[in-house]
């Protein structure tokens, strides 16, 4: 088996960054390589289909390291979803297809099922691609999870993986918290902890260098390189911790403002508008910042139910209808669109209790009843006279009552849209006739598509000029060198 473990030091600190550059980089040199996440946890899913052409869902990061590699995505790529439902359950999707749910508690004794097939999905990718780039979770450090961990060590130990740990040295501490996630390995996982990669630099390289010279010192294993940041380098996210920068910006003159709903999810749909020139698109959870919007966007959730009541609580119902009585447009994808219904309900408990329901927003003239099996579909059809496509990932069924057209799955009536399809506003021809459409906006020439694309390239480009990718891939092809060192720590805090 060829194949390499990125994990990282906490959450966020680039592991998802790393695996989609290096998926580009190996990709450029000719290598048949595939991302990999055993477990995903995140609301931001997409529709892809699997091996029999049936529609899976699998999590958006490991759909995007599927673009980057060139390869189509498919559900071994991320074998286990968790979208989580609460603080302490999760609802689990397995090879894409739901499967029940799973709590906090059974970490360690109800998980072993997940295990084996996140396994069995990499042996299969391994036996199919030269190299199979694997994205670690959270940290490896989290040792009170070890005993039940096949994502990180887990899985190293598993397929005889290298690993290399990233560090965000944004956050401050980057040294002491490399140096502490191999210290508190024990040695037959510290075995497979080959080097480190520093994400997120600014600045004087060489003030960094005698920190790097004394990590290497300490621990015995290289510094693979030092990506640098850049303001251009986003790729769609698979959680909602970068929302607060997912802004235009500028003296754009119209206002898009996307109601940012505790439980939100696939809020990668108005990435596309955040490219446009003449929108500025912000979240909002406060009232008093939709009454400038020229269009207020209400995205999907996960429990709408539940964000339904915050939206009243917050006072954010009375300023959606304030804002559509001005004369102004509202757009709702999925969970947003059900909300703007006269009713929600939920006879099966999908959500919650059996038998909840609660009235919408009464802003379009549709009805929404949950139903356990999930809807998954990739549609494809027209509006405005512009051809557009999406996916499907939702329990709600949607009834349109008398007064409402179809609007791509959804309704509209006047200027209240809602769709079921996420996704749709990244087809260039459907966004510039939407917006031109609700608020008066000119085509702008930009394509999705190509953006994406340009990140990617990106990203491939700084891994190339900062990362040793030749040995990063001499390393997935081998496997961690026989004499790295153990480290352990004394009573007085020295390394021996």
């Amino acid at each position: 088996m060829s194949g390499l473990l990125v994990a990282g030091t906490t959450s966020d600190a680039g592991k998802s960054v790393v695996t989609t550059g290096l998926c580009r980089a190996f990709a450029r040199r000719g290598v048949a390589v595939a991302p990999y996440k055993a477990q995903n946890m995140s609301n931001n899913s997409m529709v892809c289909l699997d091996r029999d052409g049936a529609p899976a869902e699998i999590g958006r990061a490991q759909w995007v390291q599927a673009l980057a590699a060139r390869v189509a995505p498919e559900p071994a790529m991320n074998p286990v979803l968790l979208k989580p439902g609460s603080d302490r359950r999760s609802h689990v999707v397995v090879m894409g297809r739901p499967a029940g749910e799973v709590a906090a508690t059974d970490f360690a004794t109800g998980r072993r099922h997940l295990a084996a097939a996140a396994h069995a999905a990499y042996d299969d990718l391994a036996a199919r691609f030269d190299v199979v780039v694997a994205e670690g979770a959270g940290s490896p450090a989290e040792v009170n999870l070890r005993a039940s961990d096949y994502v990180n060590l887990g899985l190293a130990r598993h397929a005889d993986l290298p690993v290399v740990v990233v560090g965000d040295i944004d956050r401050g501490g980057l040294f002491a918290a490399m140096l502490g996630t191999l210290a508190v390995l024990d040695p037959a996982d510290q075995a497979l902890v080959a080097g480190f990669v520093v994400n997120k630099f600014r600045g004087d390289l060489g003030l960094l260098r005698p920190g790097l010279e004394r990590l290497v010192e300490l621990t015995g294993r290289p510094v693979h390189g030092v990506l640098p940041w850049h303001p251009d380098l986003w790729l769609d996210s698979e959680d909602a911790l970068d929302l607060e920068g997912r802004r235009a910006g500028g003296a754009a003159r119209v206002r898009v403002a996307v109601v940012r709903l505790p439980r939100i999810s696939n809020f990668t749909d108005v990435d596309a508008l955040g490219l446009e020139p003449d929108l500025d698109v912000v979240f909002a959870s406060d009232p008093r910042d939709l009454a400038d919007a020229h269009l207020v966007v209400l995205p999907g959730t996960r429990a709408t139910l539940a964000d339904l009541a915050w939206l009243r609580d917050r006072g954010l119902d009375v300023a959606l209808e304030r804002h559509v009585r001005a004369g102004r447009p509202l757009l709702g994808i999925c969970g947003g669109f059900q909300m703007l219904g006269t009713e929600v309900l939920d006879p099966d408990g999908v959500e919650g209790p059996a038998g909840a329901r609660a009235a919408g927003l009464g802003l379009l003239p549709v009805r929404t009843t949950f139903a356990r099996d999930k809807v998954l579909r990739l549609p494809a059809g027209a509006a405005l006279g512009a051809a557009t496509s999406g996916y499907e990932i939702h329990h709600g069924r949607v009834a349109r009552d008398d007064g409402a057209e179809e609007f791509l799955g959804g309704a509209r009536s006047g200027h209240v849209l809602g769709t079921m399809w996420h996704g749709s506003l990244e087809g260039d021809d459907f966004r510039a006739a939407l917006l031109a459409d609700l608020v008066g906006v000119e085509p702008s020439g930009v394509s999705f598509a190509a953006a994406r694309e340009h990140r990617m390239e990106l990203l491939a480009d700084l891994v190339e000029e900062h990362l040793d990718v030749d040995v990063l891939l001499d390393l997935a092809r081998h496997g961690a060198p026989a004499d790295l060192p153990t480290l352990t720590l004394g009573l007085d805090g020295s390394s021996r």
